[in-house]
């Protein structure tokens, strides 16, 4: 997919991953999958979540995040087995995360997998609201007035809990592309957001 199709003719595939938490010296591994989808013309559906089997314990640090229990991945499908499901949905999209380090770096797992371009809502929040003091996802939502309509697609479902995110996600980016007026704008406009003003706002705390 170019950068220089249009936001409004595109298909967004918003990812995230919840880990196990790293000890000194380790690798994170990932413990929890979420995807979810949305376009202008389809809005939004595809969700998709699934634990995933660590190798690891969990620990407590990162438990005390998420809440999910080693006794949560008895039987879970490890991340390669996942790849199918993975490949469907994330190809031919332009693939959301909300701070996409960590969604791209255990993506790693396939090597030239060629999804893309990625869209970084927590860049793209600091592009259009530089002056928020927490641009955290859920501070985010919930500063924006979008928390209930993620907790009313997913009720029971909480923050870092991996389907949770990725949809809360979708939703700040539609409320961004509709507030913003940027559905006949190129999608570069969200792969490479200008946060400048942002940056002169932390070097000036």
């Amino acid at each position: 997919m170019g950068s220089s199709v249009l936001v409004g003719d595109c298909r967004f595939t918003a990812i995230d991953f919840e880990s196990a938490g790293a000890d000194r010296g380790r690798t994170d591994v990932p413990v929890q999958v979420g995807l979810a989808g949305w376009s202008l013309a389809e809005r939004h559906g595809g969700a998709f979540v699934s634990y995933l089997a660590a190798g690891v314990p969990i620990r407590w640090t990162a438990r005390k995040v998420h809440g999910i229990r080693d006794e949560d991945l008895d039987g879970a499908p490890t991340l390669l087995a996942l790849w199918p499901e993975l490949k469907s949905r994330l190809s031919g999209a332009a693939v959301v995360a909300h701070g996409k380090g960590t969604e791209k770096r255990f993506l790693r797992a396939f090597p030239g997998h060629g999804f893309g371009p990625w869209i970084d809502t927590l860049l793209l929040a600091r592009a259009a609201w530089p002056d928020l003091p927490d641009h955290s996802l859920s501070a985010l939502c919930d500063t924006l007035g979008l928390s209930p309509a993620v907790e009313t697609m997913l009720p029971g479902r909480r923050w870092h809990d991996a389907l949770y995110d990725a949809v809360a996600s979708l939703v700040l980016l539609e409320h961004l592309v509709d507030g913003f007026d940027l559905s006949a704008k190129p999608l570069d406009c969200l792969v490479h957001p200008d946060t400048a003003v942002w940056h002169r706002t932390r070097r000036a705390l």
